[in-house]
C-alpha cells in the first residue's frame, strides 16, 4: 500500500483502475461514469432554494431532474480522493495563486480568479452543448464505441492544445 502515498501515480496504473471503474460502473448499475449532469443537478437544487416549485415546471429540469444522484456522489469522490492522496503524499497545499501562473501571468489573486471563473464558465457551457464531459465522452463514451464521443474527445483535445497555446506561448510568452 505504499505506492499510496507516491506523489505522482503511473498513468498505466490510473488508467487501468478507471477502466475497472467503468467496468464495475456497468456491470452494477449499467449506466457509464461522468460529472457535468452532477453540476446540472446541484444547480437545480440551489434554484429550488431560490425559485421553489418553478424550477419544476422549467423544461431543462424536466430532462435533468435536481437531486443528489450517483454522479454528485461521483463528484464528491473525485474531491474527496484527491485531498486524501495529496495528504497521504505529503504534497498537500494551499496556493492563491500557482507557482506556473504566477511566472507567466503575475501574482494578482483577482486575475486568477477571474480566468478561473471564465474558464470554468466556458467549459460547463462546452460540456452541456456536447452532452457530456471529458470524464463521460472521454471514457465510458469511448469504451461504448460512440462517435459522437471519439468526436468530442478529439475536440476536447484540440480546445485544450488551442488554449494552452493561446495563454502560454501567445499571452504568457513561452
Amino acid at each position: 500500500m505504499s505506492w499510496l502515498a507516491l506523489p505522482r501515480w503511473s498513468p498505466y496504473g490510473v488508467g487501468a483502475g478507471i477502466g475497472v471503474l467503468v467496468l464495475i460502473s456497468f456491470i452494477l448499475s449499467n449506466r457509464p461514469i461522468g460529472c457535468s449532469t452532477a453540476y446540472v443537478r446541484a444547480s437545480g437544487l440551489g434554484e429550488i432554494l431560490l425559485w421553489g416549485e418553478r424550477v419544476e415546471n422549467n423544461e431543462y429540469y424536466k430532462k435533468f431532474v435536481p437531486k443528489i444522484g450517483w454522479e454528485v456522489v461521483l463528484l464528491v469522490g473525485v474531491v474527496l480522493g484527491a485531498l486524501i492522496s495529496s495528504g497521504l503524499s505529503g504534497t498537500l497545499a494551499v496556493e492563491k495563486v500557482p507557482g506556473l501562473w504566477r511566472a507567466e501571468f503575475g501574482s494578482s489573486f483577482l486575475l486568477r480568479a477571474v480566468a478561473a471563473i471564465l474558464g470554468g464558465f466556458f467549459v460547463g457551457f462546452g460540456a452541456r452543448m456536447a452532452g457530456g464531459c471529458t470524464s463521460g465522452h472521454g471514457i465510458s463514451g469511448t469504451l461504448q464505441l460512440a462517435a459522437s464521443s471519439w468526436l468530442a474527445l478529439f475536440c476536447f483535445f484540440i480546445g485544450g492544445f488551442g488554449a494552452a497555446y493561446l495563454l502560454y506561448a501567445v499571452v504568457g510568452g513561452i
